[in-house]
């Protein structure tokens, strides 16, 4: 990527907000004051010599900088370092003022916004992932994103895969496959300690043994038959109906306090069964 970043802004040209961590310029813009400022010197430096409008275009970017800063830091912390969007946002700052016309359109903020969002936006997509999914996928995860949260809202519960891929227009094979794919974002190492203390690879190395998967299934219905009828009920409407712990509570005439209780003990129980019965899969060793 390119190595050249833009110098700090002036007093000013920078907004009245603190000034964010990592030399980073103010989040708040006042797009106004940058349009004036950079309307002025690009007038100037459409009418200079070469040498002048140099000059004019740094004090451009330097007055146009806190825009810049700020929609990188509309991406900070999605697993990019915040040093590196912003010099990915500075260095298409200084493209849109080489490309800027005065006295075109609504102004040089209205101009320069997408430019530098759309170099945000491309720099994540070619070096956002650790395993990179393909585009479509990629666009199908922002729109379900979205669609989810919209839904949640206005549904007032978690929507189903199925609701989803009904407003997306695709399969929930699609829609799995999209949720899934937010994973590539970080790798884990296989050396990575578990809550056991083992590694991470001593649970992801296993046979592919039938028999190991029926002892499974068949030491969790045994579990089961052990609750209560109201740990089943509780079970089945949060994993199988897909309700939420407040639909939950609603549904038995308990608070949403006490259905998280319960579903803590039952799971706890669950699995102190399982281990109990020594079934979990034993551990491939490769062949020397």
């Amino acid at each position: 990527m390119p190595q050249t970043t833009a110098p700090t802004p002036t007093a000013t040209s920078t907004a009245e907000t603190p000034t964010p961590v990592g030399g980073a310029a103010p989040v708040g813009t006042r797009h106004h004051d940058i349009d004036t400022d950079v309307e002025e010197l690009a007038t100037a430096a459409a009418a200079a010599t070469t040498e002048q409008a140099a000059e004019l275009r740094e004090r451009m970017v330097l007055a146009a900088l806190p825009l810049a800063d700020a929609i990188a830091l509309r991406y900070a912390g999605r697993g990019i370092e915040t040093d590196d969007l912003l010099q990915v946002a500075r260095t298409a700052l200084v493209k849109a003022v080489h490309r800027y016309r005065p006295g075109t359109g609504p102004g040089f903020a209205a101009y320069a916004a997408p430019t530098i969002s759309g170099e945000v936006k491309r720099w994540f997509r070619d070096h956002g992932w650790s395993v990179r999914p393909p585009r479509r996928i990629q666009e199908l995860r922002a729109a379900l994103v979205t669609e989810e949260e919209r839904l949640r809202h206005h549904l007032a519960r978690d929507p189903h895969d199925t609701e989803i891929a009904a407003v997306l227009t695709v399969s929930t094979a699609d829609v799995a496959e999209a949720r899934s794919c937010s994973a590539g974002y970080h790798a884990t190492s296989l050396d990575a300690p578990t809550p056991a203390g083992t590694p991470l690879a001593d649970h992801l190395l296993t046979t592919d043994c039938t028999t190991t998967t029926y002892d499974l299934h068949d030491a969790l219905r045994q579990a089961i038959t052990h609750l209560t009828d109201r740990e089943r009920l509780v079970l089945r409407l949060r994993f199988v109906d897909e309700l939420t712990q407040t639909q939950i509570g609603d549904h038995i005439g308990v608070s949403q306090m006490q259905v998280s209780r319960i579903l803590r003990t039952t799971l706890t129980r669950l699995r102190t069964h399982l281990q109990d019965t020594d079934t979990t899969p034993h551990t491939h060793t490769p062949a020397a």
